[in-house]
């Protein structure tokens, strides 16, 4: 797996300590504090001679300030200059220069930097590391039009990035519904990003249409358009009806979480029901442990103990009683059974949780 010059100089950076330390070669903190005009004499020691026009054309037609580095890198330097340290200069002399003069020019580095500011702000300020990730997500759409990529994998592997779009276009649906508890916007964007995702890319593969297709029911629940919602999962589990998720998602969103949010067990419980009738359907036993919950919820240990006894049955463990349940990792098994990651599967969507 390939993987792309402004990955390794993060993760070098990081190992080499700040500025000052007696680093052994130079990072991006080290050109960002240099002039327009230095960065360029800086160039100008390896025999490559531009101005701002000249750059320009070199990058015009680029994705990357890699590629470019690596054309002058071909052309200009020895191999001896290709070995030393200081060649790192190249790159960092055209990266920040772009950065500085086209930002709002979509490249590999900028898109990867978006992205890496988004994982930083999670933790203190979800609603702006949105906000940079949909920033982050226009730069996608420009780079697929720009380089005529139609799917995921292609994307990839022509932009290496520190997460792969595969595994971060996930993480940005999670992220967009958690901040959409507070900022109905996020919502919209849920579904947009959804839409875009599954017209666009045409190997997205089951797991990935079927979390967006969730998602973008849940938004349009979260928003208040249940009927928008209802009609969305009607025509999905028509098509397929074994989707046991489908129906689990679809339930959930009748019991949204929070003890005071208002639920409605009943309805819940009927599209459950729907779901465990449907012969040969998937994940039967984490439809059976939702169903054992709802039990439990609404004050019938006994039924909850036979779905319990069902989803032990069928070959997984039910999920744990709302009175025990134990706080899941993101990237920790669910507690549903399902086998799926936490975040990949009833995070924010478990009655209770």
């Amino acid at each position: 797996m390939e993987i792309s010059w402004v990955t390794i100089e993060r993760w070098a950076r990081e190992r080499a300590g700040p500025p000052g330390a007696g680093r052994a070669r130079p990072y991006r903190d080290d050109a960002e504090r240099l002039s327009d005009g230095q960065l360029l004499e800086k160039l100008s020691g390896f025999g490559i001679e531009l101005d701002r026009a000249g750059l320009e054309a070199l990058c015009q037609g680029a994705f990357s300030a890699q590629e470019v580095a690596a054309q002058l890198t071909s052309r200009y330097l020895t191999d001896a200059q290709k070995r030393a340290p200081e060649s790192d200069w190249v790159w960092l002399a055209v990266l920040t220069l772009w950065q500085r003069w086209w930002p709002a020019k979509p490249c590999l580095e900028t898109l990867d930097d978006k992205i890496q500011d988004g994982y930083a702000a999670l933790r203190e300020d979800p609603v702006a590391a949105t906000d940079r990730w949909l920033d982050a997500w226009s730069d996608v759409l420009a780079l697929c039009d720009a380089a005529g990529i139609t799917m995921i994998a292609a994307f990839d592997a022509r932009f290496p990035l520190t997460q792969s779009l595969y595994n971060w276009s996930q993480d940005l649906e999670m992220e967009l519904g958690n901040a959409g508890h507070d900022d109905p916007e996020k919502l919209r964007a849920r579904i947009t990003v959804g839409e875009q995702v599954m017209r666009r890319f045409t190997d997205c593969d089951q797991l990935m249409i079927e979390n967006w297709r969730r998602a973008i029911a849940e938004a349009w629940f979260g928003l208040g358009d249940t009927g928008k919602a209802d009609e969305l999962y009607r025509g999905w589990l028509d098509a397929v009806p074994a989707w046991g998720f489908g129906w689990i998602g679809w339930a959930s969103c009748y019991m949204p979480p929070g003890k005071s949010t208002p639920k409605t067990y009943q309805r819940a419980e009927d599209l459950l029901r729907q779901g465990y009738a449907v012969s040969g359907v998937r994940d039967r036993d984490a439809v059976a442990g939702w169903l054992r919950l709802v039990c439990e919820e609404t004050g019938r240990p006994q039924e909850a103990r036979d779905f319990a006894r069902q989803a032990a049955a069928i070959g997984a463990p039910a999920p744990p009683s709302p009175a025990r349940k134990a706080k899941a990792g993101r990237n920790e098994p669910c507690p549903c059974g399902s086998g799926k990651k936490y975040k990949k599967c009833c995070l924010f969507n478990q009655a209770g949780v």
